[in-house]
């Protein structure tokens, strides 16, 4: 982690200056040309949705708008990438609610555990981000920061993969686990009895192999895409955390286009989640039965009703004590919305 904070000024001066920082608004023909900067590596979510979304703009502008996708490690770690939209060396990033709170506080709300319902996720989000009053006042917070979010998009439900037993809550107490960077994070898993450690997405495999942590936690496909479930033998679903991608623009950039370009920007991602969260479906499955194949061995668990009843009695103090001081005084104001937006998208859908 150290390394990448010495490094990345370094890293970043040179983006700049030796002509691979950003360009001028247009080229000569008008073109204008755009980077986007993906969490995940080539193949995953993130980076295909980016490209779909990068070939969608440049049809829908008849090649005016040229954006081009650097996946995970081309342009820096996880947290270097949402500093290059901030400040605008890149047009876009594609991150997560984790990773982004060091830059928007806001997004935190996101990574509160069991808010979102297990039946029908996908088309819930979609409606709260449409049609709901949270999505609104989240791009308000962004927008301070120098970044517009497109949408928020579902990835699948995060697994716990470890290389001890973790079948109940009592087996993941005091164990190490690799959370993402958000503080909101650690004190969820703290309130279980699970020592969180936070750390960068491409150090995970070397800690898990050498013991620096006992676990990890991120989706399906990223546990097979990185290898995880290499070096871990236990996965286990504790049903708390959907993984919740946000698609974002240097707010500059953004405002820079033409009204009509930056709702086509939006509706791109925000017309695609349920579209996109079957593919990903799809793509944990059939990675799953890869995992099965090479690894027969690793057990699968998912966390009962029961089970589920007591971590929610141990996060809770989470939600009512410690997001606020961590969110700001518009904390409570996003949690309601998004609750009250949940409730309404249940009932339009008549889900449970």
């Amino acid at each position: 982690m150290m390394k990448n904070f010495i490094l990345f000024p370094l890293f970043m001066a040179a983006f700049l200056f030796t002509g691979c920082g950003p360009k001028s608004s247009s080229s000569e023909e008008g073109v204008i040309p755009a980077r986007f900067a993906s969490e995940e590596i080539e193949g995953d979510f993130m980076t295909v949705w980016g490209k779909s979304f990068a070939d969608h703009m440049r049809e829908h502008t008849e090649g005016k708008l040229d954006i081009e996708v650097y996946p995970y490690g081309s342009l820096g770690a996880t947290r270097d990438i949402n500093e290059l939209a901030q400040l605008g060396v890149v047009q876009f990033v594609f991150s997560d609610y984790a990773w982004i709170s060091s830059f928007v506080p806001e997004a935190q709300v996101l990574a509160l555990h069991y808010v979102w319902p297990r039946e029908n996720t996908a088309a819930v989000l979609e409606w709260v981000v449409n049609n709901g009053a949270f999505m609104p006042e989240l791009e308000k917070a962004f927008r301070q920061k120098n970044l517009v979010p497109l949408s928020i998009m579902y990835e699948g439900w995060q697994w716990v993969t470890s290389k001890k037993p973790s079948a109940t809550l009592e087996d993941l107490q005091g164990q190490k686990i690799r959370l993402m960077g958000s503080k909101l994070l650690v004190e969820n898993y703290r309130s279980y009895g699970i020592s969180p450690t936070p750390m960068s997405y491409g150090e995970v495999y070397s800690s898990l192999q050498t013991g620096v942590i006992d676990a990890q936690v991120n989706p399906l496909f990223a546990d097979y895409s990185m290898k995880f479930y290499e070096v871990t033998d236990h996965f286990t679903q504790m049903w708390a955390e959907p993984f919740l991608g946000i698609p974002a623009v240097n707010r500059k950039f953004f405002d820079s286009r033409p009204a009509e370009e930056q709702q086509a920007m939006k509706d791109y991602f925000r017309n695609h989640i349920v579209e996109a969260a079957e593919w990903i479906d799809a793509r944990n499955e059939a990675d799953r039965k890869k995992i099965e194949q090479e690894r027969p061995e690793i057990t699968w668990t998912e966390w009962s009703e029961a089970q589920i009843e007591i971590a929610r009695g141990r996060v809770a103090p989470v939600r009512r004590d410690v997001y606020p001081g961590l969110v700001g005084d518009n904390a409570q104001r996003l949690l309601d919305l998004l609750l009250k937006d949940i409730e309404a998208a249940q009932s339009a859908l008549e889900t449970k």
